[in-house]
């Protein structure tokens, strides 16, 4: 294929016209909104495809239809997708639609398409066309060092965080010179936007780019050189955008650039997208692309797809009523002649736990009565409140994976986690203490970890006793025998309170303690607050048991549940992930104020984000095909601490004729198992204080033993503080008092030759068990293990 992205002789001629178009058969078995969405190929289209209405369907068989009837031949098509599988999975339908191969056409995502055209201009951006694109990893390291060089304390100004701001800017298509003064403060007090000149300037330097550069220096290519950006507006005819609600500012700006004809010429962009299913604002997508195609594209031609073939009338009927309180969309209504189905099931529980059995029955009970578990799914809010279910399934023995991330106990800090509390219990576990020894960092990096490992070959004993014999020894920097003392004398502490604290208390002040906690309090992740309620959620599991190890047993036993392959798995993810999918039985738990909506989203976004919410409330609904059960407990706790909860506002926005409502007995004051009738007015009767289920009474009695919250102390500097106030006792004695074993004696004597690595010749002043203190030749005095010397 020609190298030249203006050459036109890789693609040829257009194709012959194909017979009339009602005799083509790609156009068969379409309805008629779909049939208009292929067939009109002219001028701006937007064709808003609610869910389950076909929307792949329709956008590859108008591609395949504008090939086959002469309109534009491959080379001319240009059709973006947000996902190199849905770029794949699209050329090859197109091809089957064709019949033949669809060379020359122009089909992959904004950063893939971007990066091939980049290296034909690289030059005029700075760079060469062999430039690299750096991961986060490379990018995070590079930006630490623009910051350590500006002298910033990289503890309060993470590298990670300016990586998000950055990235931000990126996706707002804004260069250095371009991001408003006020957004530079938000980083080092003001040295927020050096540092991104900084970053820029150095990334030429290194001929690299990093993600969001793919789009932004095409955005400025085409913004600074008319003469590019019109040799691809002549040769990109047809522009096809997929997922349009999840655009960004860059993204759209690309698009817009590209799409930009005279004004004799019409501009042949089809945008497919669903504004009621935007729900990804949190990472750059901005829903206000789609609201206002019209005002962008004048003249513009809408499709409505309304007609689903997923979900029963019921399901359609209720998530219509619940979308249509958000001011900001499009309008359109989903529809099904498949008939009404079962209306949709809102069940009030007592709490968490009762929620979990409620699940884990109905999934038993449809399985016997010969429904997939491969058909089923639950859908829920945030990553934490996959854990009971999770239990819950382990306990019915029935099988199921957790999609789009790992299961609860098997994330990583989780597994951190566990790792202290398993060396608490058991200092000689090797494996887990490597796994935290310097995590978080505390300046025992590979150096240290190879000298403890050789030790503990070497002497044929458990890590933490090699670690302990080493912070007598200079075989380590001072700095490093500090660390690891003060971390030795850590867990000499926590097993001293292991008599007289609670094992969640004292896994919080470990937590705490160890700095853990604040690690991911200092993360600029978009995953890390989600770190923390998992985190905030193992804690809370903590209290079920009672003891410390037979928490431990329980993980390890729920560990071994692995996963059988060719077994057919209940499917638990977020919401986020359900984005696309869809099963016949659907379970929706959490719905109540403060968990879904999700406080924290409504606290920092306001209107805007509490109409996101409810998006994602409409794309939870819409996965459903034949039943879906919405649940919410009266009491939760959460993060280890129980609270009365208010059912969801969006159960309040179902219409109440497609839904049945399975209440607790007394979940509502004055109301036996229903809610009041009317238009949900029963919620004016709900009376949060004395609906109290069996949650409440074991939280209540295990507070009067404590005497204390369970509210988690984890809004930082506890831990500094005790950490500072041990920063400067002494090391010596320390390790002695651990109720660590003593090591054996040695086989040197006072006068002995000996040669180490290290330091090499000396002569042993002094012995004390296996320690010996050593004059070496030119190293002077040392402390050293008898295990790292040899006689000479």
């Amino acid at each position: 294929m020609n190298s030249d992205p203006f050459d036109f002789s890789d693609v040829g001629p257009a194709p012959k016209a194909t017979p009339p178009a009602q005799q083509a058969p790609w156009l068969s078995g379409l309805n008629p909104a779909q049939r208009e969405a292929v067939e009109r190929l002219d001028g701006p289209v937007l064709v808003l495809a609610g869910a389950g209405t076909g929307k792949t369907r329709v956008l590859t068989t108008r591609i395949a239809h504008m090939i086959a009837t002469g309109k534009a031949h491959p080379g001319e098509v240009l059709a973006v997708t947000f996902t190199n599988k849905a770029a794949r999975e699209m050329r090859e339908r197109v091809e089957r639609l064709l019949g033949r191969p669809a060379a020359g056409m122009a089909l992959g995502t904004f950063h893939s398409i971007s990066a091939r055209w980049l290296r034909e201009h690289a030059e005029l951006v700075g760079l060469k066309s062999s430039f690299t694109i750096l991961d986060t990893d490379d990018q995070i390291r590079l930006l630490k060092q623009l910051i350590k060089a500006a002298d910033i304390d990289e503890k309060r100004w993470p590298a990670r965080m300016l990586a998000g701001l950055i990235d931000r800017w990126k996706n707002k298509a804004l260069t250095p010179d371009r991001v408003p003064q006020g957004e530079g403060f938000n980083f080092a007090d003001g040295k927020g936007l050096e540092l991104y000149a900084q970053y820029q300037a150095r990334l030429k330097v290194l001929n690299a780019c990093d993600f969001g550069d793919l789009l932004l220096h095409m955005i400025t290519i085409f913004q600074h050189h008319g003469d590019i950006l019109t040799r691809y507006q002549n040769r990109y005819r047809r522009l096809l955008v997929d997922e349009y609600q999840d655009t960004n500012v860059a993204q759209y700006l690309w698009l817009r650039l590209l799409a930009q004809r005279p004004d004799d010429q019409p501009r042949n962009i089809c945008c497919v997208g669903d504004d009621d299913q935007s729900i990804y604002g949190w990472r750059g997508a901005e829903v206000g692309n789609i609201l206002r195609f019209e005002s962008d594209f004048p003249g513009a031609h809408i499709v409505r797809l309304e007609q689903n073939y997923r979900s029963t009338g019921h399901i359609l009927g209720a998530a219509s009523s619940l979308i249509a309180a958000n001011s900001g969309r499009l309008g359109k209504t989903l529809w099904t002649d498949a008939g009404n189905g079962d209306k949709i099931t809102i069940c009030g529980v007592w709490d968490a736990l009762e929620e979990a059995r409620t699940v884990g029955d109905r999934v038993e009970t449809l399985q016997r009565s010969g429904h997939s578990l491969a058909e089923m799914a639950v859908l829920v809010r945030a990553g934490f409140q996959t854990r009971e279910f999770e239990e819950r399934m382990i306990t019915l023995g029935i099988p199921y994976r957790v999609v789009g991330g790992p299961r609860f106990y098997e994330r990583a800090e989780i597994r951190d986690a566990l790792a202290y509390l398993r060396v608490l219990v058991q200092p000689d576990d090797d494996l887990a203490f490597e796994r935290i020894l310097n995590v978080p960092k505390r300046g025992l990096g590979p150096a240290a970890m190879q000298a403890i490992n050789r030790l503990a070959r070497l002497e044929d004993i458990p890590m933490s006793r090699a670690a302990a014999m080493l912070t007598d020894s200079e075989e380590l920097r001072p700095q490093a025998r500090r660390s690891l003392a003060l971390f030795l004398e850590d867990f000499r502490r926590w097993r001293q309170d292991l008599d007289h604290l609670d094992h969640p208390t004292l896994t919080e002040q470990i937590l705490e303690d160890s700095g853990y906690i604040e690690m991911w309090q200092k993360d600029k992740s978009p995953d890390a607050e989600g770190r923390l309620d998992n985190l905030r959620e193992m804690v809370s599991a903590m209290r079920d048991f009672d003891t410390l190890p037979g928490f431990l047993e329980h993980i390890s036993l729920v560990m071994e549940n692995q996963e059988a392959s060719g077994v057919e798995k209940l499917s638990i993810m977020t919401l986020h992930a359900a984005k696309g999918l869809e099963f016949d039985n659907v379970f929706l738990p959490g719905w109540e104020e403060g968990v879904f909506p999700n406080q924290r989203a409504i606290d920092e976004g306001g209107l805007e984000s509490l109409e996101e919410e409810r998006r994602l409330a409409y794309v939870g609904l819409t996965r459903a095909k034949k039943h879906a059960i919405i649940l919410f407990a009266a009491n939760r706790q959460i993060f280890g601490q129980w609270q009365s909860s208010l059912p969801s506002r969006f159960i309040e926005d179902l219409d109440a004729k497609h839904v049945d409502t399975l209440n607790a007995q007394g979940l509502y004051s004055g109301q036996e198992g229903s809610m009041a009738s009317g238009a949900w007015g029963g919620f004016q009767g709900y009376d949060a204080e004395p609906a109290r289920g069996p949650g409440w009474a074991r939280a209540r009695n295990r507070h009067a033993d404590e005497g204390r919250s369970t509210q988690s102390d984890w809004g930082g500097g506890r831990a500094e503080r005790i950490r500072k106030s041990r920063r400067n006792k002494p090391i010596e004695g320390r390790v002695e008092r651990s109720g660590l074993p003593q090591a054996k004696a040695t086989r040197f004597a006072e006068g002995d030759r000996v040669f180490h690595d290290k330091f090499g010749y000396g002569e042993v002043m002094s012995v004390d068990g296996n320690k010996l203190v050593v004059m070496f030749e030119h190293s002077g005095e040392k402390r050293v293990i008898d295990s790292f010397v040899r006689p000479a």
